[in-house]
């Protein structure tokens, strides 16, 4: 038998370990000495571009229910490190027990974890990074009603004005306000949104920029920009120009880097620890191992590197699961082409912007805008479960429609 271990159970870990198992299953008897094993802390596909919303314990869905219909072995346990000259994985079960795996061909796809605060008192804040993180924000907020009734217990400072702390911030006024509302205390509810940088959404260009700042304006959500914050404790915010914000919530979503996974192969990094990959997201000058997600820096479009998103992290998983069964079997790959770039930014109640490209072009606002976020966070970013058919021909659409004809050929 050959072996391909995925580590990874999020998106780009779930559709390496799919891809590669249409791709045998498209060879016929060539593939059937191809077995998959996956590798995960959890067991469950989070949701995690949904976490800054309400009830986020909702947010996932059993691998069980992706994996097992289409034949992948499944492993709960925590890899804590990587031989690639052995090609031998070692992990930790949740019982405490030791495992070694062996594999023929590794997917790296392990994810990335939050960037930690640097200042002082950042042990009370909150985040939504993972699901135990986001449903303790979610459980503490339920629960303001029953403190004592001090300056600050309905204010809720976000730290970080890009992406995530732009939806967490703009949803954030109206989870406050089904809580608040309930006890009286709606007047007491305030947001707000802290960056060291002087605009909102540094990285989201100037494109979308005055839409945004308009949806802020009207949600009342505060800005403090070109500051950044000094420390945090139970009750208050110190900004650096000494500015004392009273609060009992403070969010932090100072950005993410690769898995520290990635350290353990050989090969080259980013400044966010992802690691160099090829076209064929093979990594570079590392023989038998490729990487997918936000554990992998690969080029999007000329120019332009993926994004740590699952816009990037599902198609670049359905790529690595083929190629490596291509490797396996002496055949073609494919060179990874995902879709033109697009970003969709939840604003909060009756708000999103959808843009398109790396420049970031206006395509959707206001309601359009939401319905469109509604559907890819409702829909499109969840695979199908349970019809091992459905999941199969799912793990053949890669991106476009020319990848998607290509894909659906036996090409192995």
């Amino acid at each position: 038998m050959t072996h391909i271990l995925v580590i990874g159970g999020g998106f780009a870990g779930v559709w390496s370990a799919a891809g590669a198992v249409r791709a045998a299953r498209a060879a016929g008897k060539a593939g059937d000495h191809i077995r998959v094993t996956l590798i995960s802390g959890g067991d469950d596909l989070v949701l995690r571009p949904r976490l800054y919303e309400d009830d986020p314990e909702r947010m996932r869905l059993s691998l069980d229910r992706v994996l097992g219909p289409i034949g992948v072995r499944r492993l709960t346990g925590t890899v804590t490190s990587i031989d690639t000259a052995t090609h031998t994985v070692r992990a930790v079960t949740r019982l405490g027990e030791d495992l070694e795996l062996d594999y023929d061909k590794l997917v790296l796809a392990a994810g990335s974890r939050l960037v930690r605060a640097p200042f002082v008192g950042s042990e009370n804040l909150f985040d939504v990074d993972t699901l135990p993180a986001a449903a303790a924000l979610h459980h503490h907020l339920r629960r303001l009603p029953e403190r004592a009734a001090t300056a600050g217990r309905y204010t809720v400072v976000v730290v970080g004005a890009g992406f995530t702390g732009l939806e967490v911030a703009t949803a954030m006024g109206e989870r406050l306000h089904h809580i608040a509302d309930a006890h009286g205390a709606g007047e007491e509810v305030r947001v707000v949104l802290v960056d060291r940088a002087d605009v909102l959404g540094p990285e989201l260009g100037a494109g979308p920029r005055p839409y945004i700042e308009s949806v802020i304006d009207e949600l009342k959500v505060e800005s403090r920009l070109g500051r950044t914050v000094e420390s945090v404790t139970p009750d208050q915010v110190i900004l650096s120009d000494g500015e004392v914000i009273p609060a009992v919530t403070a969010v932090w979503t100072g950005g993410t880097i690769a898995s520290p996974l990635t350290t353990q192969i050989p090969g080259e990094r980013d400044g966010l620890g992802r690691l160099s990959v090829d076209v064929h997201l093979r990594v570079k000058g590392v023989a038998d191992v490729y990487a997918a997600g936000d554990t992998a820096a690969a080029v999007a479009e000329e120019g332009h590197h993926t994004m740590q998103s699952c816009q990037h992290a599902t198609p670049m998983g359905k790529f690595a699961g083929h190629n490596v069964v291509a490797d396996i079997l002496g055949a073609e790959p494919l060179h990874f082409e995902p879709d033109p770039y697009t970003t969709c930014l939840d604003l909060g109640p009756g708000h999103a912007v959808e843009t398109r490209g790396w420049a970031r072009v206006i395509e959707l606002t206001g309601e359009e805008g939401k319905a469109r976020k509604q559907i890819i966070n409702g829909s499109w970013i969840y695979p199908p479960v349970d019809d091992p058919e459905t999941i199969i021909a799912h793990a053949g659409r890669l991106a476009n429609g020319a990848n998607e004809q290509r894909a659906a050929v036996p090409s192995c």
